[in-house]
């Protein structure tokens, strides 16, 4: 786990400012620095160690001298894979995962790219072509962003760090500030930055003397094909055994992060069945608030299971004092209050770990959202009001009088082709496809990469810490999205098969409960003095008045005092200006000192 940045020039000039432009990444890898230059091309990596503690410092150079790479993620069949290329002739140098990437290109070709299994982004260069390959995993588990201008393409893990690479700013991109307040994350290749692109999951790029020249999709959602569930429940064993068993390895401990929930609780329930011993467990929930959590649940689990459980139950004021954290963290502007409490848990789980599972992925490959059970009345209501986006997803978070009123000139503009990237992904799935599987597959393309993974990335890796998710394995999306509609959900259940299945190694009484599921506490936070004290900051940030309408600001106010129901709308556009402030308005440095935001926005 780690963090990548480069720089192919198309004048032959070696790159400038590579050294700060790491130095931005230093969260993603504090054990370690490596650069590469040659032939107008450079390359710097900062290591996070997991594999091959002491011999798999990176950049990676193949022995011909040909080829150099620096990746950032895990390879979990890299095992199988280096036994291949053995046997084929290669001879590796290290016992570092990453190194399969670069011996099995040097081998294969762009076939090594449908043979890699893990969650990965990487560069990799060839100098006898002049040419940098830039490559992201199958779902976008791991962040890389692209820069392309008159002296070259720039590329990075982060936003940050690419910024720190380039000689001056870009304008902000309208379409993605809208699409932050519409769906919580930019879409598709859009970033808050003009130019600024993401990598897409599943995308190769190819840069040739500095210039992007081709880009493919090595996968997709939208070309899985259908696969034989016979068996199911033997099927999904035998391959949860396997992805599991890969997903183990590590020279480091490995902790989960224990929500209470289905996903997490089948991890745990997975740890020990295969052998994991002095498993460390990490809890936390809002006790006193308005909204439920799972503590009690997890706490029984984390006993049944023997763990080593620590539990966090974080007052208002904590969790506040890292909102500016947890907006540098995410530098790709979101707005999930989920980052919060992700952090604290990372923050906790770095005092003993580098590596926890996590249970991302399991609704979406599974089917276990509600969202998923909505009636087909409903669904083709929404159909006729926002035509081509199957009734799902169609309608954004702005509604009514607010919506009207908030948004600036700009933004406006903009907001008629927002859901353009929904419209066109859902165009895209098969025909044959039932409206569960299209459903699942929108979610797989744009809120799982752009949202729950960028959660899971970034506020783990603000703390040192890599983030495994087995629900999100390649294998096991495909497995679960061509599954019969029947064995995931009905009207009153998800994760059908799932639960099914898991009831042989997990306590018997776990399932039968019903879900209470995890929320953040926003609105309990925006009351009183403390919404007094935000209306003012918002209404006179220069940031939200350039860009929002005062009188769509106030209305919000209003509306929170009189019933409570704007909470997170206020969040998000304090998260705005506080994401302004550090990436806009600011020099960007390394992590934030825990501060109260409205006193960082006031100073």
């Amino acid at each position: 786990m780690c963090g990548l940045v480069g720089f192919a020039a198309k004048t032959g000039r070696p790159a400038d400012r590579i050294d700060v432009a790491m130095a931005a990444l230093g969260h993603r890898g504090p054990d370690g620095q490596g650069t590469y230059h040659h032939n107008g091309v450079a390359l710097g990596h900062t290591r996070l160690s997991i594999i091959d503690l002491e011999g798999g410092a990176q950049p990676l150079r193949s022995s011909c001298g040909r080829f150099a790479l620096v990746a950032n993620g895990e390879i979990y069949n890299h095992i199988e894979l280096r036994e291949r290329l053995v046997s084929e002739g290669a001879r590796f140098a290290t016992q570092s995962d990453s190194e399969v990437i670069l011996q099995g290109y040097a081998a294969w070709g762009r076939d090594v790219l449908t043979r890699l299994e893990g969650m990965y982004a990487f560069a990799l260069h060839d100098a006898e072509q002049n040419e940098v390959l830039l490559v992201r995993d199958p779902l976008g588990m791991k962040p890389l962003y692209c820069y392309e201008e008159t002296a070259g393409v720039r590329f990075a893990s982060e936003i940050k760090a690419l910024l720190a690479l380039m000689p001056q700013q870009p304008d902000l991109n309208p379409t993605a500030l809208v699409q932050y307040m519409e769906a919580q994350h930019p879409l598709a290749r859009d970033t808050p930055f003009c130019g600024i692109e993401r990598v897409l999951p599943g995308e190769a790029v190819l840069v040739r003397a500095g210039q992007r020249v081709e880009r493919w999709r090595h996968w997709s959602v939208a070309r899985t094909t259908p696969n034989s569930h016979a068996d199911p429940i033997s099927s999904l064993d035998s391959l949860m055994e396997g992805v599991f068993t890969q997903h183990q390895r590590a020279d480091v401990p490995i902790g989960l992060f224990l929500s209470g929930g289905v996903d997490s609780t089948i991890l745990l329930g997975l740890m020990r069945r295969y052998g994991m011993e002095d498993i460390h467990t990490f809890s936390i929930g809002f006790p006193g608030s308005s909204v439920g959590d799972e503590l009690d649940v997890a706490t029984r689990l984390a006993t049944h299971f023997s763990t080593r459980h620590r539990v966090i139950t974080p007052t208002p004021d904590d969790l506040l004092a890292r909102l500016v954290q947890t907006v540098w963290a995410a530098d790709d502007l979101m707005r999930d209050p989920a980052n919060l409490p992700t952090l604290l848990l990372a923050e906790e789980a770095s005092k003993t770990m580098k590596v926890v599972f996590s249970g991302e992925g399991g609704d979406e490959s599974f089917a276990g959202y509600g969202r998923y059970r909505t009636g087909a009345a409903e669904r083709f209501m929404k159909r006729c009001l926002f035509p081509g986006t199957g009734g799902f997803r169609a309608r954004g978070d702005l509604r009514g009088s607010i919506a009207n009123q908030l948004l600036g000139p700009d933004l406006q503009a903009a907001r008629a082709h927002w859901r353009t990237p929904l419209i066109e992904s859902w165009g895209s799935y098969p025909s044959r496809w039932s409206a569960l599987q299209k459903m699942q597959a929108l979610d797989l393309e744009h809120a799982l990469p752009n949202n729950l993974l960028v959660k899971a990335d970034r506020m783990l890796m603000a703390q040192g810490v890599e983030g495994r998710m087995p629900f999100v394995d390649r294998r096991i999306v495909e497995w679960g999205l061509m599954l019969p509609d029947s064995l995931k959900s009905d009207r009153h259940e998800g994760k059908k098969i799932l639960k099914q299945w898991a009831a042989d190694f997990m306590p018997t009484e776990h399932f039968a409960a019903k879900k209470r599921g995890f929320y953040v506490p926003v609105n309990d936070w925006w009351q009183g003095d403390r919404l007094a004290l935000l209306g003012q900051i918002l209404l006179r940030n220069e940031a939200i008045r350039r860009w929002f309408n005062p009188k769509g600001v106030t209305l919000a106010l209003a509306t929170q005092q009189r019933s409570g129901g704007a909470g997170r709308l206020l969040m998000s556009l304090l998260q705005f200006a506080l994401w302004h402030r550090l990436f806009v308005e600011s020099t960007v440095g390394g992590l934030p000192e825990q501060i109260d935001p409205l006193r960082y926005l006031s100073e």
